[in-house]
């Protein structure tokens, strides 16, 4: 659990300071914004939460960019609590290093 635990803290300090510009700019993720590559990485962490509680997965909406971060430290306390099987908890904590590794290439 530490590993996800500390993926998700380190990729929320990375971002908790951005402003709308900044999350709208591109990534160097096949031309996705910021924003996008983040929201995908929150509806992967909403999916892996549903398989870990055992219900049917969910529709994350965009609310906004800069609710962002609140909607990942959700899904991320979501899995933590849902007590996860260790190939799920490197799925997630996978994804979340993958989205990092390619913002900080932004």
């Amino acid at each position: 659990m530490p590993d996800f635990a500390a993926a998700v803290e380190r990729l929320l300090t990375q971002v908790h300071h951005w402003d709308e510009p900044r999350w709208r700019s591109a990534s160097a993720s096949a031309g996705l914004s910021r924003s996008r590559l983040v929201q995908g990485l929150v509806q992967q962490l909403a999916d892996l939460g549903a398989e870990a509680e055992k219900r049917p997965a969910r529709p994350v909406p965009h609310l906004h960019d800069l609710v962002l971060r609140d909607q990942l430290r959700v899904m991320a306390d979501d899995i933590l609590a849902a007590n996860p099987t260790d190939d799920l908890l490197k799925r997630a904590t996978q994804a979340t290093n993958d989205v990092r590794d390619s913002l900080v290439r932004a």
